[in-house]
């Protein structure tokens, strides 16, 4: 007898804790999307960033003026500006910023470019510097110079 109430007990707390975990996810979903006017909307089936577990996980920014919708053609400088400006106010919408990114990718169309970009970036970013990678790539959106993501914490 005393078996099966600890069964129909243990039986019971797991029940109640599926119940507390679904209340929970209910009322705190695992992802969150991100959207900002003061950033370019998205070109594509994508979002502008997504925030998961204290993360906020923000998508490739290129030169687009939010405001116009026109594309920067101007030099990697002009570009990469416009870029950082976009990434801090997706940023921004998420409840974080440019300090707090703990990892970027910057795409290069010409790693040429990379000395002049990084001066950019360095005005954007303070120590303690983010983790980063830059690569250049065969071709980027709109056939931009530069495209950045990052990963921030929330």
């Amino acid at each position: 007898m005393k078996r099966r109430k600890a069964l129909a007990f243990l039986s019971g707390l797991a029940m109640f804790k599926t119940k507390l975990l679904a209340r929970s996810l209910r009322s705190h979903p695992m992802q969150e999307e991100i959207k900002t006017d003061k950033a370019p909307k998205a070109i594509g089936p994508y979002s502008q960033a997504i925030v998961a577990n204290g993360f906020v996980f923000a998508s490739g920014q290129i030169p687009i003026d939010p405001a116009t919708g026109e594309l920067n053609t101007g030099t990697i400088e002009e570009q990469t500006r416009q870029v950082l400006k976009n990434l801090t106010a997706v940023l921004e919408a998420a409840g974080t910023s440019l300090h707090k990114v703990v990892k970027a990718t910057v795409f290069l169309q010409d790693m040429n470019d990379f000395t002049r970009m990084n001066a950019v970036y360095g005005e954007f970013f303070k120590p303690p510097y983010p983790a980063r990678a830059a690569v250049q790539v065969a071709r980027l959106p709109k056939d931009v110079k530069v495209e950045i993501e990052a990963v921030a914490v929330k």
